[in-house]
């Protein structure tokens, strides 16, 4: 296990170490001003963590398939802590959360046997067959598109707590992020029944 720790894996374990303190922060200090602007920091951090993972990997020659699955279980990891803990603070309605953890866990699995198959999620080797899902799912545009609908919506439902301006566009990049979360699994989980 610790000879898979270089640097982008270093990264990818500190950004998870980062969202945690900032969920910490939130559960713990929900209304305060200066604890908001902390989180939205470090939520920014956390973010920027995510591609600075994959640059490194890429350009130390460091990729391998612990950095891989290390970096799929943190970005999950992540995501889903973010929507349970606004769901707590009722930042966001719960259905929120749950769309997202059943998603995760219905396309992970689905993965998972995929894999096993010789697929992968993205790339030459994907598990997707038809165009509309291979474009849905593994585009780049989609793909960057989905994380920048979720990065949009993580940092203003944070800044929207002291910023009450930004209420409405926080949740229209929360209903946005959540649509695309659903039309992206819904190619996976009818693809890949063949898979099962």
């Amino acid at each position: 296990m610790l000879s898979g720790l270089n640097w982008p894996n270093l990264v990818t374990i500190s950004r998870v170490l980062l969202a945690f303190v900032t969920y910490a922060l939130l559960i713990n200090n929900p209304s305060d001003a200066k604890s908001i602007y902390i989180c939205f920091v470090l939520t920014i951090a956390v973010i920027a963590g995510d591609y600075l993972d994959g640059q490194l990997a890429r350009s130390l020659n460091q990729a391998s398939s612990i950095g891989a699955w290390l970096d799929r279980a943190a970005d999950r990891l992540v995501e889903i802590c973010y929507w349970i803990i606004f769901s707590y603070l009722h930042w966001v309605s719960p259905w929120i959360a749950i769309i997202f953890v059943s998603r995760g866990l219905l396309v992970d699995g689905i993965r998972s046997f995929a894999a096993a198959a010789g697929y992968t999620a993205f790339g030459e080797k994907t598990m997707m067959e038809s165009g509309l899902g291979k474009f849905l799912v593994a585009s780049p545009f989609s793909r960057v598109f989905y994380a920048f609908c979720k990065a949009v919506a993580f940092g203003l439902v944070i800044l929207s707590q002291v910023h009450n301006q930004f209420s409405f566009i926080a949740m229209l990049f929360v209903y946005l992020a959540t649509f695309f979360c659903i039309i992206r699994g819904l190619p996976v989980i009818l693809e890949g029944g063949r898979f099962l």
